[in-house]
């Protein structure tokens, strides 16, 4: 049996000594090709970098790519997890600045269609890693499903990642009305990518504010926005993250910025969700 003892038992070492648990975070979008992987990778880098355990969770069923962003061949994925002999800290990997990231994989629609016991199982084993980080990120696929909804009202915090373009701008307000259909709590932020020049984003963040606010009665946050630059997608073909293989770039710049105000204000994000994460995912997994 490969079970990680050491691991279980910090996690029993720290529940003993009132850890807190993680902060969940699920990445979004509304449709495809936006830069959400990229962004939650080199977001969950900027993190590291700031001394936060950080776990980036691939849930982008039939596109999960993390591995490959971070220039790692996965050894195992999400569905290696249910194979006999096996735990949640048997397949985390360990990427760049000690980020620590769980492959998606092509059977991974095969998590969303499990019996009660495996359920039980995979709640059990996740709660054993929310003690061992500070954030834990997933990378949702494109738009809504059923099966990733759950995580998505689950986690802690909803940023939801669009680009200036009308269609990508009216698919992130699906994705946000969807949401808060479902759960009105549910803190939402956004982040504007791929802007092509400072007072065009701000424009675009200005309207689709106005338009969220109007129909959907909440003030939306955007925090932050990333140009659109060059050695982004040259650095996707080279499968370095661009925060690594170009740490100066303007893109890189707005990350950090982004990471580092995040941090920052956390606390006032934290006080509006009660139940912890575990405790709401079990909720909806027997509410299915």
């Amino acid at each position: 049996m490969h079970h990680d003892q050491a691991s279980y038992l910090r996690w029993q070492m720290d529940r003993r000594n009132g850890a807190r648990q993680a902060k969940t975070i699920c990445v979004v979008s509304g449709k495809g090709g936006v830069g959400k992987t990229n962004f939650a990778v080199n977001f969950a880098l900027e993190l590291t970098k700031q001394k936060k355990r950080v776990l980036v969770f691939d849930l982008d069923v039939g596109m999960g790519n993390v591995d490959l962003l971070l220039g790692r061949n996965a050894k195992k994925t999400i569905i290696d997890m249910f194979r006999p002999g096996e735990s949640i800290h048997d397949i985390i990997e360990i990427g760049p600045h000690q980020l620590h990231y769980i492959a998606g994989g092509s059977g991974l629609n095969e998590l969303f269609k499990m019996d009660s016991a495996r359920k039980d199982y995979f709640l059990k084993q996740m709660e054993e890693v929310t003690f061992r980080f500070d954030y834990i990120i997933f990378d949702i696929g494109a738009g809504i499903h059923a099966d990733s909804l759950f995580f998505i009202l689950a986690a802690d915090e909803c940023i939801v990642i669009t680009t200036p373009e009308p269609t990508s701008i009216t698919d992130a307000y699906s994705v946000i009305k969807h949401i808060l259909q479902q759960n009105t709590s549910i803190p939402i932020r956004f982040v504007l990518n791929r802007a092509v020049t400072k007072k065009h984003g701000e424009k675009v963040v200005k309207q689709f504010q106005q338009v969220v606010k109007k129909f959907l009665q909440i003030d939306i946050r955007c925090i932050g926005m990333l140009p659109d630059d060059k050695t982004v997608s040259q650095s996707v073909m080279r499968q370095v993250p661009f925060t690594i293989a170009a740490e100066k770039s303007s893109a890189a710049k707005a990350v950090k910025e982004i990471a580092s105000a995040f941090v920052a204000d956390a606390k006032e994000y934290d006080k509006s969700r009660t139940a912890s994460f575990i405790q709401r995912l079990k909720r909806f997994f027997s509410e299915e």
